[in-house]
């Protein structure tokens, strides 16, 4: 009897815990889904502007900043900011079918189209406070940034650099296959149509649109207009095509998407210094850029156009964008630094590297601000630019064992994935499985981080310390006008905030609800 007592007395134990097993199981999603709610709550109501969001800010909001400082009118386009904020709520979205997330991700678009261009791009920044607000702007805190050369100049154009245009357009062509709302199709046609308005015949695209050289830096023309691959220019709009040709079947854009991939196989140079420069002049020369970007062959973008010209063999099956990889391969191995000059192994060559010698150019500053500062270069690796990187270090063993994979495959192998093959698309799977935002690469995070995530939420914010800050625009006493470019030394190495003074950082949200996101959809 004793026994039978024990037992029954072990199997209400049991059954009275199952509820409790069962909540702690199921806790840690309801918090994740709550603190994903409560920190998205804030940055939609307390922390946007008209949909829009900057970089960071002060838990007051009595300062924020983008790449640079910005008016209480301003929002960033560029990451992060506007856009991977609206990738993010739709990201969020996808995870909990909750339909605050999509509506967020509706004011980030209602946002976008606002400050849309009229010939459909868009700038680094949208300011609701209209065109005279943003040239007093560039008129103080642009024009004075020192090493942002970008934003010296109210261009009042569209620009493709970091991905300005074609991010946002991406964002918009995600949110109008989300369910189909034709109400994100007018501006989705128009950054289309500017696409392709805005490509040259070659098949590059310059950096910004209409084209514009009115002004002259240093005695040097107006870079703008250069056939330009920096910051994703040339490969972010291509890219944007091919979702574009997928997803919506408009055959017209198959054209100047073929162009835009055979552009690198124009400008890459001939034998032995089988590499590419950053951007080109109208006759397809090496050109210069910003004041520390010279007329130079770059390892690091011959590394990356090697892996695209990869890319495009499995787009197209192709095998001419596999044809002069090795001559890449060889100028690689060809132009690394001396071993004396590798900072003890940890770099295989210098960023720029001067076409006809495989001598290594240097960039350096001087001064403390736009009026008394200065860039140049020589060949001396000393006192190297910090903000930039004098010196990369490239992996040339695994583009050669990509090259040997890739090189194998029959093109029928090769494509098999291709979105630029007839039949490929599943309506059921629009648009998650074509669109992949900063969750798609987040490791799974275990339990452990998930409650340090939620825990760490301040009054609804991820707050954070020591980041690089941005100066506000200032005159001293003289007159002189304050350099306005984030804190920084002489060479342009960042100097972070030393202080216990915490800020609100949307890279900070983007992360955590990454992570969370990441762990609901386990």
């Amino acid at each position: 009897m004793e026994k039978i007592k024990s037992i029954f007395a072990v199997f209400i134990v049991t059954f009275s815990l199952i509820p409790a097993v069962f909540s702690q199981t199921k806790r840690p999603d309801q918090e994740a889904r709550s603190a994903m709610l409560r920190a998205t709550r804030f940055m939609v109501e307390k922390a946007s502007v008209n949909g829009g969001y900057v970089a960071h800010y002060l838990p007051d909001f009595s300062r924020r900043w983008g790449e640079l400082e910005a008016f209480p009118t301003q929002v960033w386009v560029q990451d992060p900011g506007t856009v991977s904020m609206g990738n993010i709520f739709l990201d969020a979205y996808d995870a909990t079918a909750d339909e605050y997330y999509y509506q967020a991700a509706e004011k980030v678009a209602a946002a976008l189209i606002w400050g849309q261009r009229p010939e459909g791009g868009w700038n680094y920044m949208i300011d609701f406070g209209g065109d005279r607000s943003l040239k007093e702007w560039y008129n103080t805190i642009g024009k004075n940034a020192w090493g942002f050369e970008e934003y010296y100049y109210y261009y009042a154009n569209t620009t493709f650099d970091d991905s300005n245009t074609s991010g946002p357009a991406t964002f918009l062509l995600r949110l109008f296959l989300q369910k189909m709302d034709v109400k994100y199709k007018p501006a989705l046609d128009k950054a289309i149509q500017l696409i392709i308005d805005s490509q040259y015949p070659l098949g590059g695209w310059p950096q910004r649109y209409p084209l514009k050289n009115n002004h002259p830096k240093n005695g040097k023309e107006d870079y703008s207009a250069y056939y330009t691959f920096n910051d994703e220019v040339t490969s972010g709009n291509i890219d944007f095509l091919i979702l574009c040709y997928s997803l919506l079947g408009e055959e017209r854009l198959l054209d100047p998407i073929r162009r835009g991939m055979n552009f690198y196989l124009i400008t890459q140079q001939g034998n032995p210094y089988g590499g590419w420069g950053q951007q080109y002049n109208m006759d397809l020369q090496i050109a210069h850029a910003r004041s520390y970007e010279p007329p130079a062959l770059m390892p690091g973008f011959t590394y990356t156009h090697c892996l695209l010209l990869m890319k495009y063999y499995q787009l197209t099956g192709d095998r001419k964008f596999l044809a002069r990889i090795p001559d890449a391969i060889k100028w690689l191995e060809d132009s690394k630094l001396p071993a004396d000059k590798t900072l003890g192994g940890t770099r295989t060559h210098a960023t720029f590297v001067e076409a006809g010698t495989n001598k290594g150019i240097y960039a350096h500053r001087t001064g403390t601000g736009v009026a008394d500062g200065k860039y140049w270069w020589d060949y001396d690796d000393n006192n190297l630019l910090a903000h930039y990187g004098g010196k990369a270090n490239i992996n040339i063993q695994f583009l050669k064992d990509e090259y040997k994979r890739i090189s194998t495959l029959s093109p029928e192998e090769a494509t098999r994935n291709s979105l630029l093959k007839a039949g490929k698309i599943s309506v059921s799977q629009l648009p998650q499985r074509y669109f992949s935002s900063l969750t798609s690469a987040v490791v799974m995070p275990s339990d452990q981080a998930v409650n340090d995530i939620i825990r760490a939420l301040d009054q609804d914010r991820w707050l954070v310390k020591h980041i690089q800050i941005s100066r506000p625009y200032s005159v001293a006493a003289d007159g002189k006008e304050m350099n306005t470019a984030k804190l920084s030394d002489e060479n342009g190495k960042g100097i972070v905030d030393s202080s216990d003074q915490q800020y609100i950082s949307t890279r900070e949200y983007e992360k955590n609800m990454s992570l969370l996101i990441r762990y609901l959809k386990r």
